[in-house]
């Protein structure tokens, strides 16, 4: 799909998002000959108004937006651009240039720490332990943080219950790390079956 960059003098609205989160980090603007090299690189490249020059988000700080797929909105008059990114994106050292409440989706967020753990493992990190025992006693964790939900909701606080349902979602996400397998995955078959 072409983009109408003639429509807006020359300059489109970008809105970054996290794949992973879904959180919006920032809005930018670029050129035609920005949005080029953003496609050529697969790393985000606006055209800065004060400095009235391209401008590689990260050039100076490192915290690269590495392009994860490009959507044109109905008009051709905005781009939307899913991003991963590589540290803070706000000039401040904020995750997002937005201030609103911090991540509404943390499962996302967790389910993407825990892949960096499995990357760059990190000494006394509690995933690469559990790692270490390999898929039976991580897929044990499971069952047993299981159980443990199923007694605190019959038989104990809600706080329990919170706490248990906690550390089953995360020994779960790091059972699906295990197996190669991801949330998306996950979510894709339940809206298959919701169907």
């Amino acid at each position: 799909m072409e983009i109408d960059f003639d429509k807006t003098d020359g300059l489109v609205p970008v809105v970054i998002q996290d794949v992973q989160t879904l959180e919006v980090l920032m809005l930018g603007y670029m050129n035609a000959e920005a949005y080029q090299k953003t496609i050529k690189e697969n790393i985000v490249t606006f055209f800065s108004r004060s400095k009235n020059r391209l401008w590689t988000k990260g050039e100076t700080s490192g915290n690269f937006l590495h392009v994860k797929s490009v959507h044109i909105d109905c008009d051709k008059d905005t781009i939307l651009i899913m991003v991963r990114p590589q540290g803070a994106t706000c000039h401040t050292g904020a995750r997002s240039c937005f201030d609103t409440a911090y991540n509404q989706n943390f499962i996302l967020e967790l389910e993407n720490i825990i892949r960096n753990r499995y990357e760059d493992p990190q000494e006394g990190s509690y995933v690469n332990k559990l790692r270490n025992k390999g898929l039976n006693k991580i897929a044990q964790k499971v069952g047993e943080e299981a159980v443990e939900t199923v007694i605190a909701a019959l038989a104990e606080t809600e706080t329990d219950m919170i706490n248990e349902s906690s550390d089953l979602v995360f020994h779960l996400l790091v059972l699906l790390r295990e197996k190669g397998l991801s949330l998306e995955t996950i979510a894709k078959n339940l809206e298959a079956r919701h169907k």
